[in-house]
């Protein structure tokens, strides 16, 4: 939802009428995961895609068709379709799409993203019924059970740097590119500027645990350490593992992140939590420039996320 949110948003306002295609279901080589939604106007405008663009015709057309209907519709393309070889799905794919109109509870499922109020949007693919329950879903990704089909409402996910060093630099830039809040802090104001930080959200002149204070960090947080100094990066470390951020991790060589290990665990801090810490940070992808450190990072944090090793 959060991919069209703007546009979906904007229609309603001016009064069109909307259909909402989404992905619920895929098997084999398919172009787009589940939660993948292309929204359709009566008066023919689109936002997003539930391909990689060769399908996006045909089901205009059933959007138009579910708008003119009032009623939701499955929709299935598998290998055997025409459609299904042009859109990549030759290998043995197969996708299914709910196209329905849009109505009051998407409304609400609008509002609670703009809010960040965590909610779940249920949509049951047999009578049509959409329902939005308030509180924070059990997992993050949108997923088929049974006869619903669920998608967690959950606020964007958020970047919190510590150290404006060089590397910042350009992870903040990858960092909202894939879509994430970021925060830049620092105690040093000389590194901590709008003209170095020009995408970040939030840019923070402050200790990193008085800067964590007032932030909500949770399972959708990654906390990224670049300071390289044990004054800033312990503090830091240490109210991270107070939390319940999804990512935490700490720049250093093997025997700097081992030596920062040793003194959290003297200061009685269970290996399990220290577990939570990834040091040295990243993925290693050979470059040792800023910008595919960067990028090892952005990667690193976005494995975690989703579950990949």
């Amino acid at each position: 939802m959060r991919e069209v949110m703007s546009e979906l948003r904007e229609w309603l306002s001016e009064g069109e009428q909307v259909a909402l295609a989404t992905v619920v279901e895929t098997w084999g080589s398919s172009p787009r995961p589940a939660g993948s939604r292309l929204v359709v106007t009566a008066s023919g405008k689109m936002a997003g895609s539930v391909s990689n663009g060769c399908i996006e015709g045909a089901v205009f057309e059933v959007a138009q068709e579910v708008l003119q209907e009032g009623r939701g519709r499955l929709l299935e393309i598998g290998v055997a379709d025409e459609l299904a070889f042009e859109a990549g799905l030759a290998c043995g794919g197969h996708i299914e799409l709910w196209v329905e109109p849009a109505g009051p509870m998407h409304t609400r499922a609008l509002e609670a993203l703009e809010t960040g109020s965590p909610a779940l949007l249920a949509t049951n693919l047999v009578t049509g019924e959409v329902k939005v329950e308030a509180g924070v879903p059990p997992f993050e990704l949108p997923r088929r059970n049974q006869d619903w089909f669920e998608e967690p409402l959950v606020r964007a996910p958020n970047m919190v740097i510590i150290g404006a060093i060089h590397i910042a630099i350009p992870l903040h830039h990858i960092a909202k590119t894939m879509g994430y809040t970021v925060t830049v802090v620092d105690a040093r104001s000389q590194f901590a500027t709008r003209e170095r930080f020009p995408v970040a959200d939030h840019i923070v002149v402050a200790w990193p645990d008085d800067a964590m204070q007032g932030m909500v960090l949770d399972r959708s947080s990654a906390i990224v350490i670049l300071t390289h100094d044990s004054k800033f990066d312990l503090p830091a470390l240490r109210f991270a593992l107070n939390s319940t951020a999804g990512y935490i991790g700490a720049i250093g060589s093997r025997k700097t992140s081992a030596n920062r290990l040793a003194v959290l665990a003297s200061e009685g801090i269970q290996k399990r939590d220290l577990d939570r810490i990834h040091g040295p940070i990243g993925l290693d992808l050979g470059g040792r420039d800023a910008e595919t450190t960067a990028l090892g990072i952005m990667a690193q944090v976005v494995a975690v996320r989703f579950g990949k090793a």
